[in-house]
């Protein structure tokens, strides 16, 4: 094994450099990934465009490689051997907290860096913290006794298993956040890679109808959204939304909105108020606006609509991503559009902010291909 590890840094917001660590100290407690496939998405454009903070970071929080060094007791409290390819959540709780012994560690103070400086969690971590490889943007990431990990089951590659992160999102939003269901009607705001991991979850729990709105460069990726099970597509620059949602629904509206449009504006929550049935319909956005002057609170409250925020995703729903994958019932594979080696870390996080112009859905760092 080297001795030495590449990485992708962010030193400054908009740039990255290539450097070389130290291959960290494996404690009996612990193991070392080698990462084949770092995942990039949304979050990442933000957060390399206008980083939190200064320290250098190697990004990259979706992560799937082979355990390729691991301690004793890491092997049996895991359950994993060397060789085993896993998928690593980005969370790292302390699993002592409250929040942690319910299961919910995506919402452990040792892992958010929005309120604690020294947290722990892939892609946001400075590489000056002990392990120094806590990002998938590298050959290898280090993994503490409290890494969250999932086996990837026989059959599916590591690029499959690079949209277990999407796809856990979709699931835990629309199934367990919005409640989706058997019968249920649905509008999915925006068919990028989560509004479409929304439809293969909606479409497996049964949702009777299924509405992706978009506009007209999204046309791939409505007939996508399509092929993976939506019933209706709507074109909002070539029609009125609102409109086209009550016809296609006689005039009911939909049980439930997911707003997946990253940030477009006041438009997509003012239509979702607007398009769910008349009491107690549910919408879950993805809290992008900063702030929203005149927001209709008096609509909201009379409508009894449950407005909700999609954070993160649960064990649970990793596990789910990760049947469905192997299970074939959607080509998933068909999300995967764009792979980059790890020497253009940058034109990847770009093409994934669409500067590149090219129609990028899910976007895919391999570490250890030739540049």
């Amino acid at each position: 094994m080297a001795e030495q590890v590449l990485a992708a840094v962010r030193t400054a917001p908009g740039r990255t450099e290539l450097r070389k660590f130290p291959m960290p100290d494996i404690p009996d407690d612990g193991a070392l990934l080698k990462v084949e496939v770092a995942g990039i998405c949304g979050t990442d454009v933000k957060m390399y465009g206008k980083p939190p903070f200064t320290e250098p970071v190697i990004m990259g929080h979706e992560n799937v490689g082979v355990i390729a060094k691991a301690g004793r007791t890491f092997t049996e409290r895991k359950g994993l051997a060397e060789g085993d390819r896993v998928f690593v959540e980005h969370y790292v709780g302390c699993f002592r907290c409250e929040w942690c012994h319910r299961g919910e560690y995506r919402h452990c103070e040792a892992t958010d860096w929005r309120t604690n400086p020294d947290a722990r969690r892939y892609g946001y971590t400075s590489s000056d913290h002990p392990g120094r490889l806590w990002g998938g943007f590298s050959q290898y990431l280090y993994l503490p006794w409290n890494a969250v990990t999932h086996r990837v089951p026989d059959g599916v590659s590591a690029e499959l298993a690079g949209l277990v992160t999407p796809l856990s999102n979709g699931i835990e939003w629309a199934l367990v956040t919005a409640g989706v269901g058997y019968a249920s009607t649905v509008l999915i705001q925006g068919p990028g890679q989560q509004g479409l991991s929304q439809v293969v979850a909606c479409k497996q729990a049964g949702a009777s109808l299924i509405i992706v709105t978009g506009t007209t460069k999204d046309a791939a990726r409505l007939s996508l959204a399509r092929e993976l099970g939506a019933d209706h597509v709507i074109d909002v620059a070539q029609q009125d939304a609102l409109t086209a949602v009550l016809e296609i629904t006689g005039g009911r509206g939909v049980d439930v909105v997911l707003d997946c449009t990253a940030g477009a504006g006041t438009a997509p929550v003012l239509l979702g108020i607007d398009a769910l049935k008349r009491r107690e319909g549910v919408m879950v956005a993805q809290g992008e606006l900063a702030a929203f002057p005149d927001f209709p609170m008096k609509k909201l409250t009379e409508k009894s609509i449950a407005l909700k925020s999609a954070r993160g995703h649960s064990y649970r729903a990793c596990e789910l991503a990760l049947e469905q994958l192997a299970s074939g019932r959607f080509p998933l594979e068909k999300l995967s559009t764009h792979s980059f080696p790890l020497a253009e870390a940058d034109r990847a996080i770009r093409t994934v902010g669409g500067e590149s112009g090219e129609d990028a859905v899910h976007v895919s760092l391999l570490p250890w291909a030739a540049a």
